[in-house]
């Protein structure tokens, strides 16, 4: 048994799109790119590449579409590369084409979201590859960027690394603050025993409470051999060894080998990549790291842009046959399925005359109607 493991699925796409509005409130507010609408023709069409400066491992690719997708962007998107590939600079991995105001709109958004991920993806891959032929596996934590955590546990998942639990709500995690704040029901005034704790827990697993029910999962943090002891037996699935030493981590596993238990143990706390591989070699089953997440850098990529103008053929027949109006709304709807009822031409009086795209204006709507 193990926590729910991030997936590409409608959870990550709603934060992902969240996070691109939040990208677009940002860099536009309820303006526009004033200098793309200066210097770039509404007519004009071009492509581009993003294209990895350094190796490291991809995250985030697939995510691409969405993001273009929330932009309202009029562009074409081809993805070049899997999840968990890696990456060989100057090899593009994902390429745009459509229209030059909108690639240069979204440019900024699109590489700073997949220069996160791949970053962290990498970093995870580095920590994998520290633990070597040992069988632990590696975890990350709840030490994510706010509003990233989804996406920085997908990217987790990229660089070969699992899922720990993704909220408060996803399984008992007991720690040393919930023993020091807790009391013993036999004594009010004594402070919660770790084996306490764990039995309250398991007895709570499955459980409904106020019409909700509790999880499967019970995990707790000792800090000592002495409460391992305590918590050992009570039948909860995971210990968190925390901040213990190579050879009480032994001691641990040791233990538990003896009394013969169904108990994975987890070694968590100042876990370096230095350090990671003499970790692994004491026998524990899983080891936690806040590193993956909070000490990742931003992989380097960069858009590339190509030489003379991409019309795909679907695009040309689309803007020959098709009435404009019609191509508009076409857009609209297709683009803004979850937004109110809108009307084409409602945008401010004052960007009338500036010749900005549909996806311009749709921006604006999209700022106007969604009070994030």
């Amino acid at each position: 048994m193990d926590y729910r493991p991030v997936q590409l699925d409608d959870a990550l796409e709603n934060d992902l799109r969240q996070l691109v509005r939040l990208s677009i409130a940002e860099d536009l507010d309820i303006a526009v790119d004033w200098t793309t609408v200066a210097m770039i023709a509404p007519e004009r069409r071009g492509a581009c590449q993003i294209v990895p400066r350094c190796t490291g491992i991809a995250a985030g690719i697939a995510l691409a579409p969405w993001i273009v997708d929330e932009f309202d962007a009029d562009l074409e998107v081809e993805v070049l590369i899997d999840e968990g590939a890696p990456l060989v600079p100057g090899e593009p991995i994902v390429r745009l084409s459509g229209s030059a105001r909108d690639l240069l709109t979204s440019e900024r958004v699109l590489l700073n979201i997949l220069s996160r991920l791949c970053g962290v993806a990498t970093l995870t891959g580095r920590y994998v590859e520290a633990i070597g032929e040992h069988t632990a596996r590696l975890y990350d934590t709840r030490k994510t960027t706010p509003g990233w955590r989804r996406l920085e546990k997908y990217a987790v998942r990229c660089g070969g690394g699992h899922n720990h639990r993704t909220g408060l709500y996803d399984g008992f995690l007991i720690k040393d603050n919930h023993l020091a704040l807790g009391r013993s029901e036999n004594d009010p005034s004594s402070k919660l025993t770790a084996g306490e704790a764990a039995t309250r827990a398991v007895a709570m697993r499955g459980a409904s409470v106020n019409q909700l029910v509790a999880p499967p999962m019970v995990e707790i943090e000792v800090d000592t051999l002495e409460q391992f002891e305590q918590v050992a037996t009570t039948g909860i699935d995971i210990v968190l060894l925390d901040n213990f030493s190579l050879e009480d981590l032994r001691r641990a596993v040791a233990r538990r080998d003896e009394l013969g238990v169904t108990l994975d143990l987890e070694a968590s706390g100042n876990v370096t990549i230095d350090t990671i591989g003499n970790v692994a070699a004491t026998g524990v089953d899983r080891i936690s790291s806040g590193a993956l997440t909070h000490q990742a850098t931003w992989l380097d990529l960069g858009m590339d842009w190509l030489d003379g103008e991409i019309r795909p053929l679907v695009a040309v027949i689309h803007f020959l046959f098709v009435p404009r109006p019609c191509r508009q709304l076409t857009r609209t709807l297709r683009l803004h399925r979850r937004s109110p009822p809108i009307h084409l031409n409602r945008c401010p009086s004052w960007a009338a005359g500036t010749g900005m795209t549909l996806s311009n204006r749709a921006w604006i709507r999209h700022r106007f109607w969604h009070p994030w």
